[in-house]
């Protein structure tokens, strides 16, 4: 990886961070409709059980006729965090970054440093990079060193009913409806998805991991 440098211009790169917990698709102005804006975040086991899947959407509600002009921003890095030994604080860290139409990776890594500052680990052993995906077109996956990669639209899989939700709040329903009569109010909207398929192996630590994503900008 450590010739990528070039890609960047420079070997380290310092950002500032915007970062939202759980499913948020409506955001504040600063953040709201580009890629610091961070809609949900996803974590689970691969079908492969050796491997753990990590998966940031960002730009929720994005019409179709939107979705074919939305792209990542190069002055926005997408990170994800790992605790494994359960302190709460990035032991390491898998970083995300767009140039030309790519989707670079770097990590699992050490982070440079913890907190809301982040430089980009350009020189990191792990990691690889995938061609962004078109709308419409069929997903580009690429590996590298046990690891996967996407990063493209997808269909919003987020589901929730905020009509009935509302109804909840203004004191007007006293629960969520079952399956099958709730109105998935996300339906028909899109989000860009970065996807990251990573051995259990390189994660570390006793089996049990803490794990959030942050967006931070340059």
């Amino acid at each position: 990886m450590k010739n990528l440098k070039t890609v960047f211009g420079i070997g380290v790169l310092a950002v500032a961070s915007f970062f939202v917990i759980a499913a948020d698709h409506i955001d504040a102005p600063a953040v709201k409709g580009g890629s610091s804006d961070i809609t949900d975040f996803y974590a689970f086991q691969g079908e492969n059980t050796s491997n753990l899947v990590f998966v940031a959407n960002v730009q929720g509600l994005l019409s179709p006729t939107a979705t074919s002009g939305a792209m990542f921003e190069e002055d926005v890095l997408i990170e994800f965090n790992i605790d494994n030994t359960g302190d709460n604080i990035e032991d390491l860290v898998i970083q995300a970054i767009p140039r030309n139409g790519k989707m670079y990776f770097f990590g699992p890594v050490a982070p440079g440093q913890a907190g809301l500052n982040s430089t980009i680990k350009s020189t990191a052993t792990a990691g690889g990079m995938v061609d962004i995906t078109a709308y419409g077109s069929s997903a580009k996956i690429a590996s590298n060193g046990g690891m996967t990669f996407f990063a493209g639209p997808r269909d919003d899989p987020f589901f929730f009913d905020f009509a009935q939700y509302s109804a909840i709040i203004a004191g007007e329903a006293s629960g969520f409806l079952p399956q099958g009569e709730a109105s998935d109010t996300f339906a028909g909207s899109n989000v860009l998805s970065i996807v990251v398929e990573v051995p259990k192996s390189m994660i570390g630590g006793s089996g049990k991991i803490n794990t959030w994503v942050e967006s931070k900008r340059k």
